[in-house]
């Protein structure tokens, strides 16, 4: 029981409260009940604002002596249920309150959105109350999700979930084998493992629970064989314009003979083809492409895609001509750079007349063809990126658009390697959508025949992993929740500009993940 005044002022309302005397209180120490008063003394408490002013509680409180003599307390200070905590200066809504705005927003945004609330509190002390917090006691799941994240730079982090409940367990700094085994052997009961095609977590999986049924992602193996695909399409990337319709042979040699011209006057085109032959003649000599991308200071994956080009034609990235506002006016830029007028400054004022609202520079840009005696860049359709190429072939048939329906099977009739891509892309696809893994052995097979290096190494890949693909397309267990948290963890470090430790960002990943299952589950209050 408690006796209140309350004085209200500008900006902060005061409580003062005392407990009665006579009431039986419970020791901290054994739970026995006492009313032998000791002395008083005050505490004062912050509570949640009260319509936007501070709430300040003044309380005194009874220290009692404990009557149990077998308690290695003498005295006790009384504690009032809902409103008191020991050694705490806040209410216990007060303190969730700063708990659960840390968890969100940690330290600086947080100590923000209190100061909103008219609470005062600096980062560093909504950052320790986090850090305070306990984890939730980790029971270990029957299907375990392990993905992967970049945690800093080329520095990546582990991410365990549950995939039942769909709520994040642990994470750390690193993603070797050594530490998730570590884990599994303190953690047994995992049944399930889904994981990517990572050679590490495979080995990690085998050492810390040998009787786990191990399942490779259907997400990440459909991302594989697409990048290879894409591979294929960068290697042949002269049979790509087989894909435009057809059109007059004079039209296409001239047309070819100013790309080819154009290109090859620009710094990347200069830079794309000494790179090329600096990168030829070193392979020729019989130097990997580790070595050659160690003396020329380069990625692995670039001195590959070099090594692979058989003209330096291939590996310059042009990219399609964008429709712009000007292509209306070509044809008056044309006439009038014939009529003699050569001047950019002067068409433009010329089209400013004509209803042309651009800026000067694109008529500049558009005239510097002529001024080399080249055709105007008229826009015309440019063949598929390896991107878009890949992009099409794995590409449901009945979800293709007609515009790719139409220039799809001009291209597989031109490339046989291609051909021979997407017919495999097909096959894994009907396995995914059939949930049978009967085809497996015989897929991996032809895809290890089929003489295209992306693609045996690939088949190379799968068949070390294969019970573990078959896992995949065949039982429903994926990483799909994995991912999702994944994403969350990325947000939750750009929240934090980056800056935050591992322990730090394990305890806003997996608090604000439980954070949001409780206020899920809260009833909502029905309007009156």
């Amino acid at each position: 029981m408690l006796v209140v005044s309350v004085e209200v002022s500008d900006a902060v309302v005061a409580v003062r409260a005392r407990t009665r005397s006579g009431v039986p209180a419970e020791c901290t120490g054994c739970g026995h009940l006492s009313a032998w008063c000791h002395s008083r003394y005050a505490r004062r408490l912050s509570d949640v604002t009260l319509a936007g002013r501070s709430l300040l509680i003044d309380l005194s409180v009874r220290r009692l002596y404990c009557e149990n003599t077998t308690c290695p307390k003498v005295t006790f200070a009384e504690q009032v249920p809902g409103l008191t905590v020991r050694y705490q200066r806040r209410t216990p809504r007060l303190q969730r309150l700063v708990e659960d705005v840390g968890v969100v927003l940690a330290g600086r945004g947080g100590s923000r959105m209190l100061r909103i609330l008219n609470i005062r509190l600096s980062r560093v002390a909504v950052l320790s109350q986090l850090m305070q917090m306990p984890l939730p006691q980790l029971v270990t799941p029957k299907v375990l999700g392990v993905d992967d994240f970049a945690l800093y730079g080329d520095t990546y982090g582990t991410l365990l979930v549950d995939a039942t409940t769909r709520l994040p367990l642990t994470l750390w700094e690193g993603r070797d084998a050594q530490q998730l085994g570590r884990w599994l052997r303190d953690h047994p009961g995992v049944e399930v493992a889904c994981r990517d095609g990572s050679l590490a977590y495979r080995q990690g999986v085998t050492a810390g629970a040998p009787d786990a049924v191990q399942v490779s992602d259907r997400f990440h193996l459909w991302q594989g064989l697409s990048r290879r695909v894409q591979d294929i399409a960068s290697t042949h990337r002269g049979c790509l314009p087989a894909a435009l319709p057809a059109t007059g042979d004079a039209d296409t040699a001239q047309v070819g003979e100013a790309d080819e011209n154009t290109t090859a006057d620009t710094r990347a085109a200069r830079h794309a083809r000494r790179l090329f032959e600096t990168v030829q003649a070193l392979s020729r000599s019989g130097r990997s492409h580790s070595s050659v991308a160690r003396e020329l200071g380069l990625n692995r994956r670039t001195v590959s895609k070099y090594a692979r080009a058989h003209t330096w034609q291939e590996v310059v990235r042009r990219l399609p001509r964008k429709a712009s506002t000007l292509d209306p006016y070509l044809d008056y830029l044309q006439q009038r750079w014939d009529e003699g007028q050569h001047s950019a400054k002067i068409l433009h004022e010329e089209l400013q007349i004509k209803g042309y609202l651009g800026h000067y520079q694109r008529v500049k840009m558009a005239v510097a063809p002529l001024r080399r005696g080249l055709p105007i860049d008229e826009p015309r359709e440019r063949p598929p990126s390896p991107r878009e190429t890949a992009r099409w072939i794995t590409t449901h048939p009945h979800r293709r658009s007609p515009h790719i329906n139409d220039r799809l099977p001009r291209l597989l009739d031109h490339c046989p390697e291609l051909r021979a891509a997407h017919d495999l892309v097909r096959r894994f696809a009907a396995m995914l959508d059939n949930h049978d893994a009967t085809d497996l052995p015989e897929w991996l097979n032809d895809l290890a025949n089929t003489g295209s290096a992306p693609l045996t190494g690939l088949a190379r890949a799968l068949h070390e992993d294969r019970h573990a693909v078959a896992q995949g397309i065949t039982t429903p267990y994926n990483s799909g929740v994995n991912e999702g948290r994944i994403t969350d963890v990325k947000l939750q470090k750009r929240l934090m500009a980056g800056r935050a430790g591992v322990p730090l960002l394990r305890h806003r990943v997996v608090l604000i993940a439980h954070l949001r299952r409780r206020y899920a589950d809260m009833p909502t209050v029905p309007p009156r």
